[in-house]
């Protein structure tokens, strides 16, 4: 059978995350900052309007060229295709259960929620900045973990002058929290 007429199976592709994905606990919500949903609608419009539609001319006119078997542009741009639907389906999963919580509506608040950003001190007088953000928009360099991170289950409800321990990768840690603040907009480094 040619083939064009099979269909390839996507129930793998739907059932495993992206690589470098965390899979959200079920039955929890997709908790996002502002700026993190608007990032996710943002890659999700780009995918849609600019990227998909380039790769779909490009596969349309290398399938015109006839044989599609040896086919190079054909075939990354098939491929091409199915990695950009499957980026789709995941930024539609993500964001059909996502609920955006605002961290400036917690001002003044010091007691440690989703959105804080809180200083903590180490048993060696260092200092460390960390915010509380959804699975999709931590960066460990920034200082930006996700809320399921045993440091962020640790430092939940939790309040300035706390101690807190916690198991980390590294062993068993105890932190000092300095300040919580809730910022509107992400801080950089």
């Amino acid at each position: 059978m040619n083939k064009a007429f099979t269909r390839e199976s996507d129930q793998e592709e739907e059932a495993d995350p992206p690589e470098g994905a965390l899979i959200i606990p079920k039955g929890t919500p997709n908790y996002l900052t502002p700026a993190g949903h608007a990032r996710l609608v943002q890659e999700m419009e780009h995918l849609l309007r600019v990227e998909r539609p380039k790769v779909v001319d490009t596969v349309a006119w290398a399938a015109s060229n006839g044989d599609r078997s040896e086919n190079g542009d054909y075939i990354y741009g098939k491929r091409r295709l199915r990695e950009i639907d499957r980026r789709l389906r995941f930024l539609t999963k993500r964001l059909e259960i996502a609920q955006v919580v605002d961290p400036s509506l917690q001002n003044g608040n010091d007691q440690i929620f989703f959105g804080a950003t809180v200083t903590v001190c180490e048993n060696t007088g260092e200092q460390q900045r960390y915010r509380i953000v959804g699975i999709d928009e931590m960066d460990a360099s920034r200082g930006h973990i996700s809320w399921i991170s045993p440091l962020a289950r640790a430092l939940l409800k939790q309040r300035e002058g706390d101690r807190v321990r916690f198991n980390s990768p590294a062993g068993v840690r105890e932190l000092d929290i300095v300040a919580v603040e809730y910022q509107s907009q992400p801080w950089e480094d």
